[in-house]
């Protein structure tokens, strides 16, 4: 496996004031670690990882005697609660933190120091976590979270289609220019029935990213001073992009209206490109027994058939587990963090096929805790592939958002690709001068 760090973190200029829960509004109690904590208030997003994650906090409270209240939350609620605790005084303990807003939360000395209990502690070595990761949650020096898992990004392919239009299956071997054939013989096929590929604007890490690194270009400088939108590398696999929009994918009109999931699992969309934590989406799908996974296909830029470093690319990013600062019971919500990311609590996540571990190497059970489903890909993309850090920078919800509704008007007319992208490096690169 290959990793390339190539950004860091998000902060806002504003600093807002460093609250957390209280002792009765949190139903923690007053102590630490030596258990008069009662509770610890645990706050998530994904409701799908929530039965997983609750059995091994169970684990947890048989020995530490602390209940603890796993909630789940949708994403934008998710960030509103957060926000508003860490200004209103009503943080949860424990809860996950993302590279979109690490920084926020660091800068403004919202989360807890895990320093000295990293130390003290023989279940955690920072070095035995992704690194890219790890760095994401770690400021001057100071670490904030620990990672919880990494993600990867496959191809899902609905067996069916490729059945009924006669095209062979993605395999090991396939280049974006075999992709791009395949998406575009089921498009003529289905005339107007069925179609390659769907993705929109906001795919992204899961989706166009992929194949901009592929190309060799790049979405931000590693010094996060530079966009690379206007990069002749990004450039030429824009283009190509375009020509997938155009020749392989429903309008943007219907992507938008119905979304690249219900296309595709209703058979009108053959592939899709997915990141690892939506595998249970398509594992609990009516269609899950038509449905293939294979790695990214790659750019063959050498021209010798062979795959060479940086040719197949995929982003990925990782969750840390974090605490409030001035949490009642920081002891007992460190201990927590220390649980769950211990190397015995990370190759579980992975067994119950909660995600793949933010641990090194604690992953490889994940593969078989889906019956019947071979999710290969994802580990063959870590192993086989290169893996690219989640661009971002101290403010990229800022230039991701404006990348994303100047991109709209390219998914509607690609003749505008080119112009669209030198435009937002453009705006781009004015919003980083502001960092």
């Amino acid at each position: 496996m290959k990793q390339r760090a190539v950004a860091t973190g998000l902060a806002i200029a504003a600093a807002l004031a460093m609250t957390a829960c209280g002792a009765e509004e949190a139903g923690t109690g007053s102590g630490g670690a030596s258990g008069s904590a009662d509770a610890l208030e645990v706050k998530i997003w994904d409701g799908a990882q929530v039965d997983g994650l609750q059995q091994i906090a169970d684990e947890w409270t048989a020995q530490s005697g602390i209940k603890v209240n796993i909630q789940t939350l949708g994403w934008d609620e998710y960030w509103t609660l957060l926000e508003a605790g860490a200004t209103g005084g009503d943080m949860p303990d424990v809860f996950w933190m993302h590279s979109n807003v690490a920084q926020k939360y660091m800068e403004n000395d919202m989360l807890l120091d895990l320093n000295s209990r990293i130390e003290a502690s023989d279940k955690i070595d920072m070095t035995n976590y992704y690194e890219g990761i790890a760095g994401m949650y770690r400021m001057n020096d100071v670490q904030y979270a620990v990672p919880k898992d990494h993600d990867t990004i496959a191809l899902c392919y609905n067996k069916a289609v490729f059945d009924q239009y006669n095209v062979a299956y993605p395999d090991e071997t396939w280049t974006w220019d075999d992709f791009y054939d395949a998406a575009k013989a089921i498009t003529d096929a289905g005339a107007g029935n069925a179609y390659g590929y769907a993705i929109d604007v906001g795919n992204n890490q899961d989706g166009w990213w992929n194949i901009v690194y592929d190309f060799g270009g790049y979405i931000i400088s590693e010094d996060k001073k530079t966009s690379g939108m206007d990069d002749p590398k990004t450039l030429e696999a824009m283009e190509f992009l375009g020509k997938l929009i155009k020749d392989t994918m429903p309008p943007q009109s219907v992507i938008s209206e119905n979304g690249c999931g219900t296309l595709f699992n209703s058979g009108v969309v053959a592939m899709t490109t997915q990141g690892s934590w939506n595998i249970n989406t398509f594992y609990t799908s009516d269609n899950s027994e038509n449905y293939g996974w294979a790695m990214l296909p790659y750019c063959d830029r050498n021209g010798n058939g062979a795959v060479d470093e940086g040719e197949r690319c995929s982003i990925y990013n990782g969750i840390g587990w974090a605490a409030a600062a001035n949490t009642d019971a920081p002891d007992a919500a460190w201990e927590l963090i220390e649980w769950f990311c211990s190397e015995e609590n990370q190759v579980k996540q992975a067994d119950l096929g909660v995600t793949m571990a933010g641990y090194l190497g604690a992953s490889d059970s994940y593969a078989s805790a889906f019956e019947g489903m071979n999710i290969d890909a994802f580990l063959d993309m870590e192993e086989q592939g290169t893996l690219i850090f989640r661009p971002c920078s101290k403010y990229t919800t800022n230039w991701e958002t404006m990348m994303g509704e100047n991109l709209v008007g390219a998914w509607n007319d690609t003749s505008t690709m080119e112009a669209t992208c030198r435009t937002i490096a453009e705006n781009m690169n004015a919003q980083l001068a502001q960092e």
